[in-house]
């Protein structure tokens, strides 16, 4: 049996990872912001206050990390961005030093990060060895997979995970657009030229268990299906699969009036994104077209 740390344990991604490696008989660990007292599943840390119980995280197996502040669920004040930094960067390298200051350190850290590390490029194919972008999520994610060095300069396997827009109805960008879709009230935005590098929930849970399991495995990982769709591709496809119209383009002015400047930064921007790491590793994405992946998801349960 293998003990894994989680945190964001009750994220969208981390929620639907607990049960999976329960289900192979792996124990699930969470890192925790409430005591932990009484509790043997669970760590407690205070990011923000640079605590962390470091002597409960000995005899840990492998960590998965990823915790962080929400980034597309409201404007990008200026306080929000450094909450959005902040809980990566400091986060992150608070964990690496307690792990690499372990006397048994884990074999693996697999650590959140996301395909805004690329910036907005347009239709340029986006492999794990394409500079770095600019902007703000490419600033944060840069700074986010820099923060992991201190494990592995102790000889922690560190894998980052970049992540394109993960699809699932209990959260995150697809619950939040069925309500507007299914009132037959949804569109493209923008251009909606734009791509969409995205995953299945349940593609991104086998990628983690898949890295988790191959030792080979190090660095950048982009972790998104390997058809990228076109933000109008996106759109039609969604209305098909709820069986609704989408009538509704948004204009890229409007949206840089309601959202700020996380309309360009996320909305707007283009990442085509490859997962050639994943592909030459031998991991079988279960969903690879948006179409099929979107009616499974949204299928209604008999």
């Amino acid at each position: 049996m293998t003990t894994v740390l989680v945190s964001g344990s009750h994220g969208l991604i981390g929620s639907a990872l607990i049960p999976e490696l329960a289900a192979v008989g792996d124990r699930a660990v969470r890192l925790i912001r409430r005591s932990a007292a009484g509790d043997a599943d669970a760590v407690f840390w205070d990011p923000g206050e640079g605590r962390i119980d470091a002597a409960a995280l000995e005899g840990v197996d492998a960590v998965v990390h990823l915790a962080g502040e929400g980034i597309a669920t409201g404007r990008w004040t200026a306080a929000r961005k450094t909450r959005i930094r902040r809980s990566r960067v400091e986060g992150t390298r608070l964990l690496a030093r307690a792990l690499a200051g372990l006397a048994r350190p884990p074999r693996v850290l697999v650590c959140g990060s996301a395909t805004g590390y690329y910036g907005d490029r347009g239709d340029d194919v986006l492999r794990e060895d394409s500079a770095p972008g600019t902007g703000f999520l490419a600033e944060v994610c840069q700074a986010w997979e820099a923060a992991a060095d201190p494990a592995r300069a102790a000889g922690i396997r560190v894998v980052h995970l970049r992540t394109g827009t993960v699809l699932s109805p209990a959260g995150g960008a697809l619950a939040r657009l069925l309500p507007v879709f299914r009132l037959g009230l949804g569109g493209t935005l923008g251009s909606g030229r734009q791509y969409l590098s995205w995953v299945a929930i349940q593609d991104i849970v086998g990628a983690i268990r898949h890295v988790l399991d191959r030792d080979g495995i190090a660095g950048p990982v982009n972790v998104a299906a390997p058809h990228p769709v076109t933000n109008r591709e996106f759109t039609r496809a969604l209305g098909r699969a709820l069986q609704r119209p989408t009538p509704f383009p948004v204009p890229a002015v409007a949206l840089r009036v309601i959202f700020g400047e996380l309309a360009d930064g996320a909305l707007l921007a283009s990442t085509r994104v490859e997962p050639g790491r994943l592909l030459a590793s031998g991991y079988p994405f279960r969903f690879t077209e948006i179409s099929e992946a979107l009616r499974a998801l949204l299928a209604r349960p008999r």
